[in-house]
């Protein structure tokens, strides 16, 4: 694969309780474990981050093919709802909800927009085979 771009960024301190920014200095956030796993709250998580990449990422394929075939893709959002639990093996998984909203377009076309985005973004192309994804299109 001819790669396009490559993204850098350094996890520092105490993993999901420490800071992650990116080399060039555009992003930083500081982390904390959720309170709903016994954390104290109040930092970002590594969940929200995927969640914001993967929304946007999947954001932009959606627009993409919905231009591709002519749709009216105008007011399009996307969102992604990321869990986290335990896998039964000892690890963690993740699961993924994509809730996708057209206005301007009639549900079974979005829907199969959404199926093809799924094909062409490069996170649900990473995710395939390992992570449970959901299409929602609200």
């Amino acid at each position: 694969m001819k790669v396009l771009y490559t993204a850098e960024a350094n996890s520092i301190g105490d993993g999901r309780s420490g800071k992650v920014a990116t080399t060039d200095g555009l992003f930083e956030a500081d982390l904390a474990v959720p309170v709903e796993m016994g954390g104290p709250g109040g930092g970002n998580n590594p969940e929200q981050l995927f969640a914001a990449g993967y929304a946007a990422c999947f954001h932009s394929a959606l627009r993409l093919v919905g231009r591709r075939e002519g749709a009216d893709v105008e007011g399009s959002e996307v969102t992604a709802r990321v869990g986290l639990g335990p896998n039964g093996s000892g690890g963690f998984a993740l699961t993924v909800q994509l809730l996708v909203h057209l206005p301007g377009v009639e549900h079974d076309q979005a829907q199969r927009l959404a199926e093809q985005a799924h094909q062409v973004c490069p996170y649900s192309n990473a995710t395939r085979g390992n992570i449970d994804v959901t299409l929602t299109v609200r």
